[in-house]
């Protein structure tokens, strides 16, 4: 994709999926185009060049997300950046075909894990194989936090803090607290203030835009966000998402753009940092 004359913008959380919980109840509103053209009509109103398409742990198999979200990225004209995802409660095996899949897949820029919604812990041992491989390969990996979509995910496997000794151990390889690990945002904090290989994104913050508080929200998050880049230190290890369909791109972007940062620090946010840690190119 052709490099453009402004500061890229990279949304570094989206879904498109098949296998997506009833996009027409919790997109952020009714008829949503939830289809390439319609993710890609919608990045461009908001000037994103690019984005990090997560795919989820619904798939049948990690295989079969793998293979989605390659043809993802090919009809989008390679917009639609894949990031695979392995399930460790699927049992070692299973793991290790994954990573062997992963291992020989030309063309992938991370590794998203969904603690909570799946019961496992971040420091599980079941994952050692997929962190050896993101060492290899220099993918990062993005860890669900914090709050679930559904009230079956278990939030004791979701907190920032778990990540903490993984973080640790692992010291080479760069982690993403997704959602700042909402609602547990000064412990994300804490988290990537001691360990400079953790980052966090910014996405699914906002509550759902039908809710008559909705509005109110915004000014709320926007201090969150800030509170969090305040209390790390590092505006360079955060990363905009948006977490679309569950919440409008732009609406998200804004959030961003909004924050009384230094100057560059929001052009960071929005997608110099992304470019960086995923080792985007745009010639």
């Amino acid at each position: 994709m052709p490099a453009p004359s402004r500061p890229i913008r990279i949304d570094a959380h989206v879904h498109l999926t098949r296998w997506w919980p009833d996009v027409a109840r919790t997109g952020y509103r009714p008829g949503i185009e939830y289809s390439v053209r319609g993710l890609l009509a919608e990045m461009d109103q908001s000037r994103i060049d690019a984005a990090l398409a997560l795919q989820m742990f619904l798939a049948p198999s990690d295989e079969e997300a793998m293979v989605e979200g390659r043809s993802n990225y090919e009809a989008s004209g390679h917009r639609l950046l894949p990031v695979a995802t392995v399930d460790p409660t699927r049992g070692p095996e299973a793991v290790r075909q994954t990573v062997d899949r992963i291992e020989k897949e030309r063309v992938i820029y991370g590794i998203k894990l969904y603690p909570g919604y799946l019961p496992f812990y971040p420091h599980d041992p079941r994952l050692e194989p997929v962190y050896e491989l993101a060492h290899r390969r220099s993918l990062p990996v993005l860890l669900h936090q914090g709050d679930t979509l559904e009230g079956r995910g278990l939030l004791k496997f979701a907190r920032p803090i778990e990540v903490d000794e993984v973080a640790g151990r692992y010291r080479d390889v760069r982690f993403v607290l997704c959602h700042l690990g909402n609602p547990w945002i000064d412990e994300a904090a804490e988290v990537l203030y001691k360990n400079p290989n953790v980052y966090a994104d910014t996405s699914g913050l906002l509550p759902p835009a039908a809710s008559r508080y909705f509005r109110a929200s915004l000014p709320n998050t926007r201090e969150t966000i800030l509170r969090a880049i305040v209390g790390s230190g590092a505006p360079e290890r955060f990363l905009f998402g948006s977490d679309w369909p569950l919440e409008e791109i732009g609406v998200a972007a804004d959030l961003v753009e909004s924050l009384p940062l230094l100057p560059g620090d929001n052009a960071a946010v929005l997608g110099g940092n992304a470019v960086r840690l995923f080792g985007l190119s745009f010639p």
